[in-house]
């Protein structure tokens, strides 16, 4: 099917739609959870906490009169996967003993309710690919954000339309993510990835 740009932003399914155009892609869809709980005594500072994340890299932020947490899980058992199954053995074995051992209050907590979703995740360095394919040049990338699409959409859309627009970036040079880091095998490793 011709086209006179196609923008790739298909997330967790980025993988299956590049290899319609015989592109590879070093993203995979890896699933993450969300804990929502209750904390019987969190106290007004608790409340008031920003995104806090242990150096296990467990987080916690408060979310209305709850709390949210969560954690990726280790490599071992993080596979690549579409299903959106919970896991509670997750929260039961690493996210609430971390959480209790960092924050005394939260050894009474009461998980309240949880739910899955996916990361496309880039396996070369955990950030984004955005631009066209050095090959294919209306082919034009934007995922594998493992984790930061949705912080990071506002500017990539931008970015994407000023490439298919003007061929270049106006507001934001972004150069540093292109596809042709993928090919040459070059990281730029993200490393506050939760």
């Amino acid at each position: 099917m011709a086209c006179g740009a196609l923008v790739n932003a298909a997330g967790a399914h980025a993988p299956e739609v590049a290899e319609m155009a015989g592109v590879a892609l070093p993203v995979r869809p890896r699933k993450r959870f969300v804990f929502v709980f209750d904390c019987r005594e969190p106290g007004s500072s608790l409340r008031r906490a920003p995104l806090t994340v242990d150096p296990t890299g467990v987080y916690f932020r408060p979310e209305g009169q709850s709390f949210v947490g969560g954690v990726s899980p280790p490599e071992h058992r993080d596979p690549d996967c579409l299903d959106l199954e919970l896991e509670y053995e997750l929260f039961e074995e690493v996210v609430w003993p971390t959480l209790a051992e960092r924050v005394p209050a939260f050894e009474a907590i009461k998980l309240q309710r949880a739910w899955a979703g996916l990361y496309d995740y880039n396996t070369l360095d955990q950030n984004a690919i955005l631009g066209p394919h050095p090959e294919l040049v209306n082919f034009y990338a934007a995922n594998g954000f493992s984790g930061h699409g949705l912080q990071q959409s506002p500017a990539v859309g931008r970015a994407i339309a000023e490439l298919i627009k003007f061929g270049e970036f106006r507001s934001l040079d972004l150069t540093r993510f292109s596809y042709e880091r993928i090919v040459a095998g070059r990281p730029l490793r993200e490393l506050n990835v939760v």
